[in-house]
């Protein structure tokens, strides 16, 4: 490890140990990456979930690289406050949490301090964006992150005849695999692949079957019977060779086919052709649930893609190498190429159904017929007077490094911020007591949360937010303001389970929003919040829309999308009918967030952010806890 790079700790969830892993499976994924990668660079902690271990005992669980236990009560005060895995410099305050997060800095970690090491950098997939998506609103990402995972403990855990059925989550894997696959340059491989189907023949995949070089030692990588194209190209890059067959030129009547006429591409590994971060992540999943399967003689014949897929995996170089450092003895499966026998009914999963109805969110009109339906029922926007209309900072005796004028941003765009923040520290420092805790969701480059901490030094503020560079944007200006009363947290919300007193969010976008408010009312705190980007507000795993039970008496899902998508139509360009049409839509919008947060024994108020024309989404909430 090089001098220059600050020692990070990595804390894991430990419950148990059997002879294939690390429960939970978050931990068991996390030290399979490390094993994978060679990565050194991370004292790792293992968090047990019962009671208290001696911090001082150490177990060498992965060959050469040192675990060591600590009891929970022992970890850094920030780290209390999320979800395990999670990464923090030692003795820092900016911590990373959350599997996807925590591995795609493990990665780019191993690649900062060995440029080498290509292989491991080309797990985040074209652009970089491999699971880089967070599960609130990425399905694959929870896919893989969440519902995998959790079904496959779930699995293990239950009786012998709960066993008898397939988990959702994975006949949903199953389904996945058997989708076409669309990757950057798709359509002159798909080419390639017409090409070699009306030649009728099987190219042959570069050196499997002969020599590999992995750290210097010969690996023999597996005969295939069959080789197709995608396998080709797949296995091509992972061995760093040049396919012979690539740069040929396509016959003309191959050049001259029709894109739809092209035969799709087939899944080689779990994003498409290529072995990517998503693959490690399944893999410990899927090991596992094969092992259990296998104990009980089930026949894998139904779960043909995942079969060979964890068959394929195997072949990687250095898979088998961290596998068995990992003590996760692989299992070689028979060839299954058949389809699957029957498919239960509900392999769509929730997924789909959510799909369906996004889909059914498509409309043509206006939103004027719902208003009215609305307006019939007794409901219209209601709009609270501003607590602390003519209130404002002195931003001319402040600190630079608290102005967010401070960079690229124009001058009007940085009046406009100073007049949003205004509006937010406003309430919050009204509402505010010496020692509470403030979080600042979605916090960006840290505008809101900044500006808070440099005012209520007595205060702690905690930043949320899943963008690296935005995050460490935000902890610069913090060191250079020498702020000590502020945390740094980059990670999905779902992350984030500690107690604090009042949430605020500066243009949370879409479902966002609502998942700022749940936060801040299973914490009984009080929240601000300015909403923005409504017409991404769509169902999803975790919320229905309407919210209240008034609304959803009244108005059906596609009725309350209209009034979403209209409600971004506020922009200063637009007629100003428009614009008022834009801006009641939003009223009705939020007053139906805001009787859904009353559900829960909270006072909401709405209103407008003073004045108006400091942005286009200028409504603002105010929820006290009753």
């Amino acid at each position: 490890m090089k001098d220059s790079f600050a020692e990070e700790h990595l804390y894991l969830d430990f419950s148990l140990q059997d002879r294939d892993g690390i429960f939970p499976l978050h931990t068991s994924i996390s030290l399979f990456l490390l094993s994978y990668c060679d990565c050194k660079l991370f004292k790792v902690f293992l968090v047990p979930t019962g009671e208290d271990v001696d911090d001082q005992s150490v177990m060498n669980v992965l060959g050469d690289l040192e675990v060591h236990f600590i009891s929970r009560y022992q970890l850094p005060a920030v780290v209390q406050s999320c979800c395990l895995p999670a990464v923090v410099v030692k003795d820092g305050k900016f911590c990373r949490a959350g599997l996807s997060v925590v591995l795609r800095h493990i990665i780019q970690k191993t690649y900062e301090a060995d440029p080498s090491k290509t292989d491991v950098v080309e797990l985040l997939g074209f652009k970089k964006t491999c699971l880089k998506a967070c599960a609130e609103v990425s399905q694959w990402t929870r896919l893989c992150e969440i519902s995998i995972p959790l079904a496959v403990e779930g699995f293990l855990k239950a009786s012998p005849e709960q066993r008898l059925t397939v988990p959702p989550d994975i006949l949903q894997l199953e389904k996945k695999l058997g989708e076409p696959v669309r990757v950057h340059n798709d359509d002159k491989i798909r080419r390639q692949k017409l090409q070699q189907q009306k030649a009728g023949a099987k190219s042959t995949m570069p050196a499997v079957g002969k020599e590999a070089t992995e750290e210097g030692k010969t690996v023999e990588m597996q005969e295939h019977p069959l080789q197709s194209l995608e396998l080709s190209i797949a296995f091509s890059k992972l061995l760093v060779q040049e396919r012979s067959d690539v740069g040929n030129r396509e016959a003309s009547h191959i050049r001259r086919t029709k894109t739809s006429d092209l035969p799709p591409l087939d899944h080689i590994f779990a994003e498409g052709l290529y072995f990517t971060l998503a693959d490690v992540v399944l893999l410990p999943c899927i090991h596992q649930f094969l092992a259990s399967s296998r104990k009980q003689g089930k026949n894998l014949v139904n779960l043909p893609l995942i079969s060979s897929w964890y068959q394929r995996v195997q072949e990687v170089p250095g898979v088998k190498r961290a596998a068995a450092k990992c003590n996760m003895e692989l299992l070689q499966l028979p060839e299954v190429m058949s389809a699957p026998e029957e498919q239960p009914q509900d392999s769509s999963s929730v997924s789909d159904e959510l799909e369906e109805e996004n889909q059914d969110s498509h409309f043509i009109g206006g939103p004027r017929p719902t208003m009215t339906k609305l307006m019939e029922n007794g409901i219209e926007a209601k709009f609270s007077p501003h607590p602390c209309p003519k209130w404002t900072l002195d931003w001319s005796n402040l600190p630079s490094a608290v102005n967010p004028g401070e960079g690229k941003m124009s001058r009007d765009r940085a009046l406009r911020k100073q007049q949003q923040l205004n509006n937010l520290v406003s309430v919050v420092t009204k509402l505010a007591k010496p020692g509470d805790v403030i979080v600042d969701f979605c916090s960006g480059g840290g505008h809101v949360g900044i500006v808070l901490a440099h005012m209520m030094p007595s205060c702690q503020v905690v930043l949320i937010e899943n963008k690296e560079l935005s995050l460490i944007h935000a902890k610069d200006r913090s060191d250079e303001l020498g702020l000590n009363n502020i945390w740094f947290i980059q990670a999905n919300m779902d992350y984030f389970n500690g107690t604090f007193n009042i949430g605020v969010a500066l243009h949370a976008c879409g479902v966002a929003t609502d998942m700022v408010i749940e936060h801040c009312i299973k914490a009984r705190a009080a929240f601000v919040i300015s909403p923005c980007c409504y017409g991404f507000i769509q169902n999803t795993m975790k919320f229905k829309y309407p919210r209240s039970h008034q609304f959803k008496e009244i108005l059906s899902y596609k009725e309350h999308m209209i009034l979403c998508r209209f409600a971004d139509q506020t922009a200063v360009q637009l007629p100003p009918e428009r614009r008022l049409i834009g801006k009641q839509c939003m009223g009705i919008v939020d007053l139906d967030r805001a009787w859904a947060a009353e559900e829960h024994n909270y006072s909401v108020q709405v209103v407008s952010m003073e004045p108006e024309s400091c942005s286009p989404k200028n409504n603002m909430f105010v929820g006290i806890a009753a």
